[in-house]
């Protein structure tokens, strides 16, 4: 647990005393607090924390708005807390693509089990993420290097091996990839078109 770092959003201060007290003694780092919800967002993007825990009836900005925003900007997973579930409530927390919803007051257990886990779920979903537009690059560059093959062995009379060594040769020599190489090939045959 190499001291996450977390930013707590409440607008009671007594509670985030309390839980920022629980949290350091269970290894993690506070490195921000604030009572309203656009505060805690302006706080999540200037010392971005490993997690976010935010009361969902936060003053200004809903919770839940400020958890759909730190999603959708990839800033960090978010905990929020509620006094009591309410209906819909639950679906409103799936839209915001929050990683726990927790009923205060939270005992001490069920926080840690909380915590670890949106850290542990959200770390395997940006690897996840991360390996998805490798493979989408990865899929792309094989599309092109396929189309400047086709064009040098349309334009040159060869055959697809020596195409494919000529670009390899061109990469090689130039120390660009062969990506570079391809968008070259496929470039100088549109403007000749």
């Amino acid at each position: 647990m190499a001291e996450q770092r977390i930013v707590l959003v409440d607008s009671d201060a007594t509670w985030r005393k309390s839980i920022k007290a629980v949290l350091t003694r269970l290894g993690y780092w506070v490195v921000g607090e604030a009572s309203d919800g656009l505060s805690g967002l302006k706080l999540v993007r200037s010392r971005q924390p490993d997690l976010l825990i935010i009361e969902a009836g936060v003053p200004g900005m809903d919770g839940l708005e400020v958890a759909r925003i730190v999603h959708e900007d990839k800033l960090a997973p978010v905990i929020v807390l509620v006094n009591s579930m309410s209906p819909g409530l639950l679906e409103k927390a799936k839209e915001a693509r929050v990683s726990a919803l927790l009923t205060k007051p939270v005992d001490e257990s069920a926080l840690l089990s909380a915590v670890e886990l949106a850290l542990a779920n959200y770390q395997e979903i940006i690897k996840l993420e991360n390996q998805v537009q490798e493979l989408k690059e990865a899929l792309e560059t094989r599309k092109l290097v396929e189309k400047a093959k086709g064009i040098l062995m349309e334009t040159l009379g060869i055959t697809e091996a020596e195409a494919f060594r000529r670009m390899q040769k061109s990469s090689m020599n130039k120390r660009i990839p062969m990506r570079q190489v391809a968008e070259a090939i496929i470039l100088a045959h549109n403007l000749k078109s």
